[in-house]
């Protein structure tokens, strides 16, 4: 996570939306680390993300009772962490929760002000899936398929994909929605989900995503 200038892609259904399976109750929106210190003035900022939170807002708004918000939240101190992440908590000492404002951490407004009936859940690692509930409280819900939303498209949200294919779910990743600090692993992201993993992760707009999900 670091500085750059990483934007939004729009991109068609894979199929071009003719045969796109809809999105019903066993749908689960997931949203990755949309948070106040990576939109705010930070060694984390992801400036093309005010671009893509009126999208991912929207996504959100519609089934509020069906989205999971993510936070990362980062070390306490420099040095804390098991192998790489106590260096990488020493190279972002400023980002550690004894030097940030905890207010940063927060999820942005707009989008706290869902919670309830959507969810938080937090983790202290890219995987949302390592040492957190989130499969069980899927499997409480019946979930079969994840819609996908958030920063960062090649650091977070690949964690959150990727842990996604592995336990099955179907994944949907809605494009204009993603965002980055750096523009070109954000592009090569999204060309890698349609050329290598086009039977498990499909790619969308939101607009495209809010027409199949009713």
């Amino acid at each position: 996570m670091g500085t750059g200038n990483a934007r939004p892609t729009d991109s068609r259904a894979q199929d071009g939306g003719s045969s796109v399976k809809p999105f019903g109750d066993k749908c689960v929106h997931l949203c990755v680390d949309m948070q106040r210190m990576f939109a705010a003035s930070t060694d984390w900022k992801t400036p093309w993300m005010p671009r893509v939170l009126p999208h991912v807002h929207r996504l959100a708004a519609a089934h509020p009772e069906r989205t999971i918000f993510t936070r990362f939240i980062p070390a306490a101190r420099p040095g804390e962490g098991r192998g790489t992440w106590a260096t990488y908590s020493q190279r972002w000492a400023d980002m550690t929760r004894e030097r940030l404002d905890p207010d940063l951490i927060d999820l942005i407004p707009d989008l706290g002000r869902l919670v309830p009936p959507a969810e938080i859940l937090d983790k202290d690692v890219y995987s949302p899936w390592l040492n957190t509930d989130l499969d069980a409280r899927l499997q409480a819900r019946g979930a079969d398929t994840l819609i996908i939303t958030g920063a960062e498209t090649d650091v977070c949200v690949l964690a959150a994909v990727l842990g996604g294919v592995d336990l099955g779910y179907r994944i949907v990743l809605a494009t204009d929605a993603l965002c980055s600090s750096c523009d070109e692993a954000h592009d090569a992201m999204l060309l890698m989900y349609r050329m290598r993993y086009g039977h498990q992760v499909e790619t969308m707009t939101t607009a495209e995503i809010l027409d199949h999900w009713r």
